[in-house]
C-alpha cells in the first residue's frame, strides 16, 4: 500500500500492556488527526506490541508540541514512538560489486519516485559500475580490497557512510563479508540481498548446482545483516516456480529478477518505517 505524500507516519512499540492501542489512537483523536492507515501486532510469546499509524494533521499542527504531549502519554506504557514527516527521504548508501541488476533496479526506482530515498554515494570494491552510478549523478567511491588489510577498506566505508548521514546502507550484491566489527556499526541499518535455493547451495556457481538437483524453487531474501552470513532478521523474501526446462542461465535471470523485487520490497517496508527489529527476527507492518 502506497503512502499518501500528506500523512504522517507514527510508529511505537512497547511491553504488552491493556490500553496500548488506545494510548495512541486516541491521542491522535485527540490531536484532531485523522487516521488513514492503522495496523498492529501483540506478540503474546514475547509480551511486545508494535503498532504503526499513518495519519493527516489538522492545520495548524504543532510537531514539536505534538512530540512532547505523545511522549508525556506514552511514558507510562514504557512506549518508544517515532514520528515521520510528510515528505521525508531518507539518505542511503549503497555497496556494490560488479552484478548491476539491484543497483540498477534501485536507482530506477528511486529515480521515478517509488523509493523515496536519496542516495548520497555508491561504494564499491570494483570500479565496473561507476559509469552507471555517475549517470544517475551520484558519486562512486571504488575502494579495492587489500585482503591483508581489510579493516583499512572498512573504516573508509564506514568514514562514507558517517560524512554523508545516511540511516541506511543497502548491500546490492556486494559479494564481501563484512567484519563482525562493520556489522555491529551498522547493526540495524543495512539490508543484504540474497539467493534462496532449497537445499541450499554454497560456493561457486548456486545456480549450476541448483540446476544439477533439479529444484523446483527459485528465490531471494532480504535481511539485516548481523554477524552470522546470511542470518540477520528476514524482512522480506520471494519465490518463483521453475522446472526442468530450466537451464542454469535460465536460474539464474529469474533470480536476478526475484533479487531486485525482493530487495526493492524489503527497502521500501524499511523507508514507509513498517520495519520493527526484534530480537533475531523483524515484525513488518
Amino acid at each position: 500500500m502506497s503512502r499518501t505524500p500528506d500523512t504522517w507516519i507514527l510508529t511505537a512499540h512497547s511491553p504488552s500492556l491493556l490500553g496500548t492501542v488506545d494510548v495512541v489512537t486516541r491521542f491522535l483523536f485527540e490531536q484532531g488527526c485523522y487516521v488513514t492507515e492503522h495496523h498492529s501486532f501483540d506478540d503474546r510469546l514475547a509480551g511486545r506490541f508494535f503498532i504503526r499509524i499513518e495519519f493527516r494533521a489538522p492545520q495548524g499542527f504543532a510537531e514539536a508540541d505534538f512530540r512532547a504531549a505523545l511522549s508525556e502519554r506514552a511514558a507510562p506504557f514504557d512506549m518508544h514512538t517515532e514520528l515521520t514527516p510528510p515528505g521525508y527521504r531518507a539518505k542511503v548508501v549503497i555497496m556494490v560489486s560488479k552484478a548491476d541488476h539491484c543497483l540498477n533496479d534501485l536507482l530506477y526506482r528511486q529515480r521515478i519516485g517509488q523509493l523515496p530515498m536519496d542516495i548520497s554515494a555508491v561504494i564499491s570494491n570494483h570500479p565496473d559500475l561507476e559509469p552507471l552510478a555517475r549517470w544517475h549523478g551520484i558519486p562512486y567511491h571504488h575502494l579495492p580490497l587489500d585482503p591483508l588489510d581489510k579493516a583499512a577498506q572498512e573504516r573508509q566505508v564506514l568514514r562514507i557512510v558517517e560524512d554523508s548521514g545516511a540511516e541506511l546502507v543497502i548491500l546490492a550484491r556486494y559479494m564481501q563479508v563484512l567484519s563482525p566489527e562493520l556489522c555491529q556499526h551498522l547493526d540495524g541499518r543495512a539490508i543484504n540481498i540474497h539467493h534462496s535455493l532449497l537445499p541450499g547451495f554454497k560456493g561457486a556457481k548456486p545456480y549450476h548446482q541448483a540446476y544439477q538437483k533439479g529444484v523446483k524453487l527459485v528465490g531471494a531474501t532480504a535481511h539485516f545483516i548481523n554477524n552470522h552470513l546470511d542470518e540477520g532478521p528476514i524482512i522480506a523474501q520471494g519465490v518463483e516456480p521453475v522446472d526442468h526446462a530450466h537451464y542454469p542461465e535460465d536460474l539464474i535471470a529469474k533470480g536476478r529478477d526475484i533479487e531486485c523485487l525482493t530487495l526493492a520490497k524489503a527497502v521500501g517496508y524499511y523507508l514507509e518505517r513498517r520495519v520493527f527489529l526484534h530480537a533475531s527476527r523483524t515484525v513488518v507492518l
